[in-house]
């Protein structure tokens, strides 16, 4: 009973406009329109929150920051190489000249076969002595560049005995591959005859498969000590993304880079089960955290994509096309100087000199592709860093790091011919575009803009 009259209090206060339309309908009178309001619309105005970003302005911001003294240094040693590539080729023709005019080579060959009947021994004897004569023409050129013109620039931490020490690791390895190189070519060059080039390709391209295998495990522990990653957040994060790419690594090793230069590097090497997550303790002391992650994004990259084998492969064709040169080549030079040389076939083992200058030339000639082969996955790890880390402000920091030797803005044909990376300026310009069309996501937009 209480709730009765509000109930009925209700229905009566909705009744009443029903009534009234009733009323005026028994009286004959048309019916009213309802009571309306004008309501005025108007187009709001679309505000857009999205940050404004040029991406070109970004790199130059970023790219003026080496400048004076600093870039002049970049790019005087990036494009002294250039020459220096020129004076290595020659240095080691007239090294090979000396060998074959004054009769040395034959002198070898000789000697080699008085000590033993065997002729992959005889093979082995000679590529010693090769490798050994060559390195000690070369010495001077080489403690110039490796020694002399590194301390020039600020790019060495060694002293000279150091540096020497270093230098004799590589040639005892260098000994080592013509021991079991050397007897294999001419031992295929014998039996393949006239298609001794495409054996001899596939035996160098097995060997430069066995030691990518080896490199990490067994050949870079000769220069280098490597340790264990300390525990930290870093590490974790490292682990996390490689993790997160399906990298089979359950550790990171740091490099004592610094006792031989200052250089920022990093990298996953390995092949076929060798893998390792490695960093250099300059990029570490030198590179901001941020940093870190974006150059091991872009070295996770190269395994993530396969880099390894498609250099295996594109390198191969190349070598094979080498080996197809030297043939070539030493059929025309020996028709023409055999007889001073006293080496007529290629099974002679005194027209290794030959080859090795003929494989020289080639690779010398060789050179806008070899770089374009290299350049081109170094530009698809570039991008793979930056979509797997999202940091491209700290890509971009790291690339200015490695101005102090790598030239930062070279013309076109320059970097096409000479760069085997990316040049700084198309590196920075990547990472800003990236982030230019990245920049309406919630990570990206806040970022600090160079501009």
């Amino acid at each position: 009973m209480r709730l009765l009259f509000p109930v009925l209090a209700l229905l009566a206060f909705l009744a009443i406009p029903a009534f009234a339309q009733d009323q005026d309908q028994m009286q004959g009178l048309p019916p009213r329109a309802a009571p309306t309001v004008h309501v005025q619309v108007q187009q709001l105005a679309v505000v857009d929150a999205t940050p404004k970003f040029d991406a070109e302005r970004a790199t130059n911001a970023y790219l003026a920051r080496v400048s004076g003294q600093a870039r002049a240094n970049s790019d005087a040693y990036f494009e002294g190489g250039y020459w220096l590539m020129l004076v290595d080729l020659l240095w080691l023709l007239a090294a090979t000249g000396l060998l074959l005019w004054l009769g040395i080579s034959t002198a070898i060959r000789d000697w080699a076969a008085e000590r033993t009947h065997s002729r992959a021994a005889q093979a082995m004897i000679f590529g010693v002595a090769y490798v050994a004569l060559m390195a000690i023409a070369q010495f001077p050129l080489t403690v110039y560049e490796g020694y002399f013109r590194e301390h020039s620039y600020g790019l060495s931490n060694q002293d000279f005995m150091a540096w020497l020490g270093d230098f004799g690791t590589g040639l005892a390895l260098g000994l080592v591959a013509a021991l079991i190189l050397t007897p294999l070519l001419y031992g295929a060059i014998k039996r393949a005859r006239e298609t001794w080039w495409l054996w001899g390709a596939g035996l160098v391209i097995l060997f430069q498969i066995v030691t990518v295998v080896i490199f990490p495990v067994f050949i870079a522990p000769l220069f280098n000590h490597y340790s264990p990653l300390p525990e930290s957040p870093l590490k974790n994060e490292i682990l996390s993304l490689a993790r997160a790419n399906d990298i089979p690594a359950d550790n990171v090793w740091l490099v004592d880079a610094s006792r031989q230069s200052n250089r920022i590097s990093a990298n996953v090497s390995g092949f076929l089960g060798t893998t390792r997550v490695s960093l250099n303790d300059n990029l570490l002391n030198q590179g901001s955290h941020d940093e870190v992650l974006a150059v091991l994004g872009h070295e996770m990259g190269h395994y993530v994509m396969g880099h390894m084998t498609r250099l295996i492969l594109l390198g191969g064709l190349v070598t094979i096309v080498a080996f197809a040169f030297m043939n070539w080549g030493f059929i025309l030079l020996t028709e023409l100087f055999g007889g001073q040389w006293q080496v007529r076939r290629v099974e002679d083992i005194a027209g290794l000199p030959v080859l090795a200058a003929l494989f020289s030339i080639f690779y010398f000639l060789a050179t806008p592709v070899t770089n374009t082969i290299t350049r081109t996955t170094e530009h698809q790890a570039d991008i793979f860093g930056l979509d797997a880390v999202r940091k491209p402000d700290a890509f971009a920091t790291a690339m200015l790091k490695l101005s102090t030797y790598r030239k930062l803005e070279p013309g076109k044909w320059e970097e096409i011919v000479f760069y085997d990376h990316p040049s700084g300026r198309t590196r920075i310009m990547d990472a800003m575009v990236w982030k230019k069309e990245h920049i309406r996501d919630v990570d990206i937009r806040d970022m600090v803009s160079p501009q």
